[in-house]
Parts: C-alpha cells; structure tokens; sequence
C-alpha cells in the first residue's frame, strides 16, 4: 500500500495547468527546432523566439517573459561567458605557439605503429582539453590525415579516436560551455564534475575511440582529401622553428584541471582551515583559467618567441570567432530561465516522482531528444539542465554531478544531418554522407550509451 501512495499521490495532484506546462515546453523546442532545422535561423535567434513562445503558452506575461529571458542570458554571461572567453585565449595561445604541434610530435615520435590509434586518443584529449570541438577539430585533422598517409594505416582506424576524445570533453568535461552551463544550472559542484567527468570519460573514450576505430576501419575504405594533406604540409615549416617545449605545454593545458581537482579534494577530504580556503580560491573556474592564461603567455608565447605586442594580439584575436558560441550559449540561459520561471521543471519533477523514473535517466532521455531534434549538443544540455534542474533539489554533491553528466551524455546522442559536426567531420575526411553514419554518427550513440551506462553504475556506489 505505502508503494503505491507516492505515484498515487502525483497523479492525483496533476492538473490542467500541468499539462499547459509542459505543451508550453513542447512547443517552445519544436519552434527552436524547425526555426534551426528547417528556416536556417541562427541559434540565438531561435532561442530567443522559442523562449517567447513557450512562455506565451504559458501564460506568462509580456514582461515577465522579457524579465525572465534577460535573467537568463545574464546569469549565462555572468557565469560562463567569460570562461568561454578564457578558454579561447588558452586555445589560441596553445594553437599559435606551436605548442599543439608540439604535443603532437612529441607523443607521435614515441609511439610505435601499433600504438598509433592509442597516441591520436591521447592528443586529441590533451588538445581538446581547453578548446572547443570545432577548433580542436580543425588543429586535428591535418595531423590526422598527415599521419594515415605517412604509415599506410586506414584513416578511420586513426581518425576515430582523435573524434572520441575531443567529442567525450566537449560533452562530459568542463570548463566546455555545455557542462559549465548545466554546472551553474542544477547548482552542482565543479570540481566533483570534473573528477567523475574525468572518471566517465577515460573508459567511454576507449570503447568509442581505439576499439571501435578498429570496426569502423572494416566498415568505411576512406581516403585522406588531398587539398588537406597538401595544405597541411605547405605550413609545417614555420611552426616547427621555434615553440615551446613539451612538458611546459602540457603542464600549461593541465594547469586549471588540476586547480579545479585540488578544489574537489580539499572540499571532501579537508576540513576547514587556511588550506582549504586557499584550494577552494585557485580551485574557482574562473580564476583557474585566468592563471592558467596568464601562465600560458610566458610558457607557450614567450618560448615561441613572441613579444607583448604578439601576444596581446594572440589574445584579442582569439574572442571574435566565439561572438556566435557565447551568444548561442547566452540565449540557452534565457531559455533555460523561462522555462524554470514558467514552471515547466516543477512539473516534470512532478511526473517524474509519479513515474517513479530515474532522475539520472530523465536528464539523458530529455537531452536525446533535444539533440535528435535540434542538432546541438549545447543546445540538448542548456534546454535540459533547465527542464530537469528542480530534480537536483535535496541531492547530494556526487548525486548532482552525475546528473550533469548524465544530461552530457544524452547532449551527444546520435549526431546526424542536422549537426555542423556531422558535416565537419565528412567533409574534413572525405566520406560520403552514409560513411559519415556509419562513423561518426554511431561513435556519438556509443559515447552516449557507454556513458550513461557508467554514470548510472557510479550512482549505484556513491
């Protein structure tokens, strides 16, 4: 009888209005769906008239909406926008340097035929680290490519590792916007994220990238776009002048990673003192990517042989191409607010107490959907942090964590025709667009499941 009273007692307090709520939701993501997917509107756009239509349905007023929507951006720009900035400074030092080609060169000389696929894991996951998948991506697949020619192994064998790790930090890793914003949505720690991040990732990375690099080489014959290989080694020259050496690089990419670690440590194992309040200081996103910026100038532009002007100019060169991402990733907060303040999360936490349904798989089945549908992995995590954010209430820090990494997860659920990635990743191989399915798309669902599949394993024993 006491089973049945609590899914008894939800569904006797479900109402009109409830179900309002959540067509409003419905409404408002299938506006932003068929604005990106079938008008061409820019995401922020999109947002921007998802928010208002899911708030006029409802029943929000005008201003309120407006109030709401405003809230929502400024939260979002307030809290990530300038990590997001950081960050690209780091990545464009890291990129300008030499710095990326020399993490490149270095492990590539130290690994054997057999060990190839292992290596391009492991740049890809070292560069990845501090820039976003797009960038990542473009600094890759000339390495990629160049490598496949220069010892005759298939270029999927080699080329779907390096998209694992990039693609598994972009989705379950901060300081990624995706993350970063679901973090400051569902009120979740960082540095336990990142530590069960870290922890989810190492094993997804291996099962999506080497293992199954090795199928997908069977499945698709492809071979390297010329143009690219051939622009790749018309530059090579000036970046292999002068740059900074391997260990300084690597110990500037893993610089705020280990700060935000230090923070998860202290805060679990230390109690409270001078020690613990200095970790938790240098452990705050914010001010780890800021030394690890600072730091980065005199590691990496410094040995590179740049002077103040150069390196001014390095940094202010790396915030215009992100105008789009912040704005995007702005406009996510807006609608993520309005759907908070609608009260669209109370309601689904609602039926999902009814329905007795995980809350860890909740935040992934919803943020699947999104993806599936609008084709953004940080549109899926914005749009879901919000609808599922009421859940986080009364958890515990791991508990609020895994739910982050569990909405992620979904975040990169089957990428088909409606990603830029997907068309990135065909283009820059030289696949045909079933080629890219059979690659690319099932390596997304593979990181996905396998992840999920781990968080909710993590939820059983923490």
């Amino acid at each position: 009888m006491t089973a049945l009273a609590g899914p008894a007692l939800a569904a006797s307090s479900w109402n009109g209005h409830d179900t309002r709520l959540i067509v409003a939701a419905v409404i408002g993501v299938a506006v932003i769906v068929v604005l990106i997917t079938q008008l061409k509107v820019h995401p922020f756009l999109a947002l921007a008239l998802g928010s208002g239509a899911l708030g006029a349905v409802a029943g929000m007023s005008l201003e309120n909406m407006i109030t709401s929507f405003s809230k929502g951006v400024g939260d979002v720009v307030a809290s990530v926008g300038v990590l997001i900035a950081l960050g690209a400074m780091l990545g464009k030092l890291l990129a300008e340097s030499g710095g990326a080609d020399q993490i490149v060169d270095t492990i590539l000389a130290k690994s054997g035929a057999r060990l190839l696929p292992w290596a391009m894991t492991l740049i890809a996951v070292l560069i990845g680290l501090p820039m976003f998948f797009e960038i990542g991506l473009v600094l890759l697949v000339p390495v990629v490519l160049l490598v496949a020619r220069r010892s005759g192994r298939p270029l999927m064998l080699l080329g779907i590792p390096a998209l694992a790790g990039l693609s598994v930090l972009h989705g379950l890793v901060p300081p990624h916007p995706g993350p970063l914003v679901a973090i400051s949505t569902v009120k979740a720690d960082l540095g336990v994220t990142l530590a069960l991040g870290l922890l989810v990732a190492v094993p997804t990375v291996i099962i999506a990238g080497p293992l199954f690099g090795r199928v997908a080489a069977r499945w698709v014959h492809a071979e390297p776009p010329a143009g690219l290989m051939d622009d790749d080694e018309g530059g090579e020259g000036e970046a292999d002048r002068r740059r900074p050496g391997f260990g300084l690089t690597v110990g500037t990419v893993l610089l705020p990673v280990v700060l935000m670690l230090a923070k998860a440590v202290a805060d679990v194992w230390l109690d409270d003192g001078a020690v613990r309040t200095a970790l938790d200081a240098i452990g705050t996103p914010l001010f780890a990517l800021l030394v690890a910026v600072i730091v980065g100038m005199f590691t990496l532009g410094v040995p590179a042989g740049f002077d103040k002007e150069r390196i001014s100019a390095i940094v202010a060169e790396s915030l215009p191409p992100i105008a789009s991402v912040m704005l995007i990733v702005a406009a996510g907060g807006g609608f993520k607010q309005t759907l908070i303040d609608a009260g669209v999360g109370k309601a689904i936490t609602q039926a999902a107490n009814g329905a007795s349904i995980s809350a860890l798989l909740l935040g992934w089945l919803v943020a699947v959907g999104i993806r599936l549908a609008t084709g953004s992995a940080t549109v899926a995590t914005i749009s879901a942090a919000g609808i599922v954010a009421p859940l986080a209430t009364g958890m515990s820090s791991s508990h609020t964590a895994l739910l982050v990494l569990a909405i992620g997860s979904g975040s990169l659920f089957f990428s088909h025709v409606n990603d830029a990635g997907f068309w990135l990743v065909k283009e820059f191989y030289g696949l045909s667009v079933g080629q890219t399915i059979k690659t690319w798309s099932i390596m997304e669902t593979i990181i996905s499941v396998v992840s999920i599949v781990l968080i909710m394993l993590l939820n059983l024993v923490l």
